[in-house]
């Protein structure tokens, strides 16, 4: 029993690779944590968490980006996340939509990726417009929807609806997990992936 390491180009290829992806991370911070309705708060922290690691494993381009921490209005990025990350610069801004920041826009692309891993909180709002905004402007956008929630588990649902309606690609964690892998004969990460996948 055989299988090929790689059966295609990576950086070509219409799935998700380590090398053609990036991964987005906006506003997972205390305050939009707590104020989540119809989802486990618990379990979204836990699958944010995993496709932080997910993003390590696989080496991918990593934004993040906080709202209101340098005004003092919110707290910074939950800590689940910056262990994770502990050299990633936060972007912090003022705008509910991401990509009206310059800063933002510029750090997605710096990362030379045009397909997009998105997580965000609340999904209504911080992950929507700026989807909507990526697509526009000629990105793939991939939602992680069992790592996003909003105001209302009508909110979300109608969040995700709109980005999909606009051309998007919803995944799950195991999904995008096992999108990277692809093939268990990829040793150099087959270890950490089958801890991560089996984790729960």
């Amino acid at each position: 029993m055989t299988s090929p390491k790689n059966i295609r180009d990576p950086k070509s290829d219409q799935l998700l690779t380590p090398e053609n992806a990036a991964v987005v991370i906006i506003d997972y911070q205390p305050v939009q944590v707590s104020s989540l309705v119809g989802v486990d708060k618990r379990t979204i922290v836990a699958n944010i968490t995993t496709v932080a690691k997910t993003a390590k494993l696989f080496g991918l381009p990593v934004v993040i980006s906080t709202v209101n921490v340098s005004n003092g209005r919110n707290k910074p990025t939950i800590h689940q996340i910056t262990e994770v990350f502990p050299d990633v610069k936060q972007i912090d801004r003022t705008s509910m939509n991401s990509w009206e920041d310059t800063d933002f826009v510029a750090a997605v692309k710096a990362t030379g990726r045009k397909k997009l891993i998105m997580t965000a909180l609340w999904t209504e709002v911080c992950l929507t417009f700026p989807s909507l905004d990526a697509m526009k402007e000629g990105y793939e956008v991939y939602p992680v929807v069992d790592a996003v929630g909003g105001t209302s588990l009508e909110a979300h649902r109608a969040g995700l609806e709109r980005i999909v309606q606009a051309g998007g690609h919803p995944i799950s964690w195991v999904s995008l997990l096992c999108e990277l892998q692809r093939d268990w004969n990829r040793e150099q990460t087959a270890k950490a992936f089958g801890e991560l996948l089996f984790a729960v």
